[in-house]
């Protein structure tokens, strides 16, 4: 005699799982033998269309742990601005930590710096000079794009 255990998984379920990755398996060969091309990234769109720069800057982004962050304009020295606790800016805040995080499991310090670039079609990246990363802005949202785009427009704070 069979009993049925709590943990026993519905036959149903196991079915509907295999039939899932079946189907996986299935669409991903499909793709391959039709030689879809996977999609290109913004970077290399750019490239191939020649879509030039239109404003960059060089920024280095300094802690100074509780008074904030202080931004600075690495062309001329001057800070570009400082982003204080509490401050509705914390998707940078959120961005360069995890660029920071990528650089100390590479032993990169802070010295380098990142470019921050908007493009003639209006798209907006974020590259670290020392790792070669970049980070297409717009696809976090307008708000989060503009915290960003802020500091290729605002002039040099005079410190």
């Amino acid at each position: 005699m069979t009993r049925a255990h709590p943990e026993d998984v519905p036959r149903s379920a196991l079915i509907l799982a295999g039939t899932l990755v079946a189907f996986a398996f299935t669409l991903t060969a499909g793709m391959r033998i039709a030689h879809v091309a996977p999609a290109a990234s913004p970077a290399l769109l750019r490239s191939a269309e020649h879509i030039a720069p239109v404003r960059s800057r060089d920024l280095r982004f300094v802690d100074q742990a509780d008074r904030g962050v202080r931004i600075e304009d690495v062309g001329t020295g001057r800070t570009a601005s400082v982003i204080v606790p509490g401050q509705q800016t914390g998707f940078i805040r959120g961005v360069m930590r995890g660029l920071a995080r990528e650089r100390r499991m590479r032993g990169i310090g802070s010295a380098p710096a990142f470019t921050l670039t908007r493009w003639q079609d209006g798209e907006l990246t974020l590259t670290d000079t020392a790792t070669g990363r970049s980070i297409e802005l717009n696809a976090f949202g307008t708000t989060n794009r503009a915290a960003f785009a802020a500091l290729l427009d605002e002039p040099e704070a005079a410190r």
